[in-house]
């Protein structure tokens, strides 16, 4: 059985969702929108490390959005592309590993990337974090959404990420009760996947196209949120996806007009590279 809150989430049902194995998705207050920086606050800081996460925190994110992938030792990485070209300087450090395979270098070589200075040069030498740098960098101040990216890679990695949350001490516990960890991917087998090994977990399915209503109702078995990209989101498919008891968070929208937008639309997330300016215009809607 799975409870989904969206206007309203008091600690009383959280940890009735925890003690029962029910999963429960994130919710904002009555009239608001749920902030979700966009690998951590990309906007300010070089995206998918502890840098935008802290960034993110600064400017009192609700959730901090990662991506995960596996090093070619089995560490749990944040970072975005299956290479490590654009966001690091590897072509330049190992000129003969093309093409720069995330998963064909270890962690400790990908400690001797620069993962900042692409940036700028405010942010040389700043690491490719691991999950649990990113989950300790949080704390107790914003939820994650965690992103499995191109999980049909890293065979096994649905498993490795839940014993690796579940290890941090307190954590699994704490997040499920105050409602501040979903799981999501585009590989919507790989989220059925790990809804089957944690099913107190929340779980989040991304769209690039529109979903079919068939798809939705596939979905609202298994899944707490639709999340799609703004283009192929309008008022139908947000009352549609909320009819289903899902939530709906649209991503990736930096520009007011688009906030504002959305907003009007009824949507519970937003998911955005600058979510001071969406706190704000959330401010200005209540």
């Amino acid at each position: 059985m799975k409870l989904i809150l969206r206007a309203s989430t008091t600690a009383a049902l959280s940890l009735m969702a925890v003690v029962l194995g029910m999963s429960t998705a994130f919710a904002a207050p009555a009239n608001d929108v749920v902030d979700i920086a966009h690998r951590g606050a990309s906007g300010s800081a070089p995206e998918n490390t502890v840098a935008a996460v802290k960034a993110a925190l600064q400017k009192k994110s609700s959730f901090v959005e990662v991506d995960i992938q596996r090093s070619a030792d089995g560490e749990l990485v944040i970072i975005h592309d299956t290479t490590l070209s654009r966001t690091t300087n590897v072509e330049e450090v190992f000129p003969d590993r093309s093409p720069w395979l995330v998963s064909d270098f270890t962690l400790a070589e990908m400690r001797q990337l620069d993962a900042g200075t692409w940036y700028s040069p405010d942010f040389a030498g700043e690491p490719i974090p691991t999950l649990r740098e990113v989950v300790n960098a949080l704390g107790k101040r914003a939820g994650l959404l965690l992103e499995l990216k191109n999980p049909e890679l890293y065979p096994g990695i649905e498993t490795e990420i839940d014993k690796e949350l579940s290890s941090i001490p307190g954590y699994m516990r704490g997040a499920l009760a105050k409602d501040k960890l979903v799981i999501q991917s585009f590989n919507h087998v790989s989220v059925r996947t790990y809804d089957d090994i944690a099913p107190a977990v929340p779980t989040g399915l991304l769209f690039g196209t529109r979903p079919t209503d068939a798809e939705l109702v596939a979905a609202s078995g298994f899944a707490e949120q639709i999340n799609p990209s703004y283009r192929v989101t309008d008022q139908s498919l947000v009352d549609r996806v909320q009819e289903l008891d899902m939530t709906i968070s649209v991503y990736t929208l930096n520009t007011g007009r688009l906030m504002r937008q959305f907003i009007n639309l009824g949507v519970d997330g937003i998911i955005t590279d600058y979510p001071a300016v969406l706190r704000d215009i959330v401010r200005s809607h209540r």
